[in-house]
């Protein structure tokens, strides 16, 4: 892993419009993404974590532009793609993969999985067809499937396998970044165990980057080198694993973490935090600190002023005003 950024995301918003009524007149809109920034390193994994709806996924499909930013930079390379589109953008989306959740719904039912794997190949005209068929059958030796399997549709794989499938299509154009949207989520635990340590070997062969989007805390805890914790479309702490998880400087952080679960013996020293009440829409999102209507430790000025994402501890930054006036308050362990 490198000091120097293969991506850089500078402020990124994305604002979803709803249209009412027979004219179809805006009415409002969803903030679904609302000024996200971080980088992810070469060789680097960046967990990003938060609730359902937080707006994770779509931090990861407009990164990758299968959705345009509302406003805000992303930068690959140190090459800005914001506004890139058609023709100038195809090179870049060979550098940037996707690893869907469901490994079933993003594979084609009407193409077998050597196709599948394959098609990447035959839309950026890499190889001959005999190229291609060799390098198929390469990547499914190297994700742990059987090179005769290539002929086999969809529905003849287990969940595990289909999403081997995934994996490999995302390494067919040789990429330097892959976006996986919760890809182990959908697996049966030992499962998720072995697709983990697919991705880990991966990276180290490959020198990957990941920006690795997920719930669960413990498969985060165990693959990513940085986390992101994100709520209601805004990135609320961000530091190495191990800070985060030892020293949560987020009330949110908090939250999410005493959820986790632990053996009884821990269980015993450990604070419960139990959040009250739902999480806001998006639509209409609360003012100040969006956290504040179920935060423990909320004040006045939480409701009014929005806590700016700044560094607290070395390499550990965090959007709480608990820690205003440089002095650390330390949450409850």
């Amino acid at each position: 892993m490198t000091d120097s950024p293969l991506l850089e995301v500078s402020d990124l918003k994305k604002h979803f419009p709803i249209y009412k009524g027979v004219f179809s007149k805006l009415s409002g809109h969803v903030y679904a993404v609302d000024g996200v920034s971080f980088s992810i390193g070469r060789g680097e994994t960046l967990g990003l974590v938060g609730e359902s709806g937080c707006g994770k996924s779509t931090v990861g499909r407009t990164l990758l532009r299968l959705l345009d930013p509302t406003a805000g930079t992303v930068r690959i390379g140190g090459e800005d793609i914001t506004h890139l589109d058609g023709p100038d953008l195809l090179p870049y989306r060979r550098r940037m993969q996707m690893i869907y959740q469901d490994p079933y719904a993003s594979l084609n039912p009407r193409m077998t999985a050597g196709e599948i794997v394959g098609e990447p190949m035959v839309v950026h005209q890499i190889g001959t067809s005999t190229e291609r068929r060799d390098q198929v059958a390469s990547l499914f030796e190297r994700v742990g499937l059987r090179p005769e399997a290539v002929h086999r549709y969809p529905h003849e794989f287990s969940g595990g396998q289909r999403q081997r499938i995934g994996i490999a299509r995302a390494l067919s154009l040789n990429p330097d970044l892959i976006v996986g949207d919760e890809p182990v989520s959908a697996l049966d635990v030992s499962i998720q165990a072995q697709i983990i340590n697919l991705l880990m070997d991966l990276q180290d062969e490959f020198g990957l980057s990941y920006l690795f989007v997920a719930h669960d805390l413990a498969v985060v805890e165990h693959i990513s080198h940085r986390v992101a914790v994100m709520y209601l479309g805004r990135i609320v702490e961000m530091t190495d694993r191990q800070s985060l998880f030892e020293m949560p400087l987020h009330p949110y952080t908090e939250a999410l973490l005493s959820a986790v679960p632990i053996p009884k013996a821990s269980a015993r020293t450990r604070k419960r935090v139990i959040l009250t009440g739902d999480v806001p829409s998006p639509i209409n999102p609360p003012p100040g600190c969006h956290f504040h209507a179920r935060c423990p430790y909320a004040m006045p000025r939480c409701k009014v002023d929005v806590p700016v994402l700044r560094e607290i501890v070395p390499g550990h930054v965090a959007a709480c005003h608990l820690h205003d006036g440089g002095i650390k308050v330390p949450l409850a362990s």
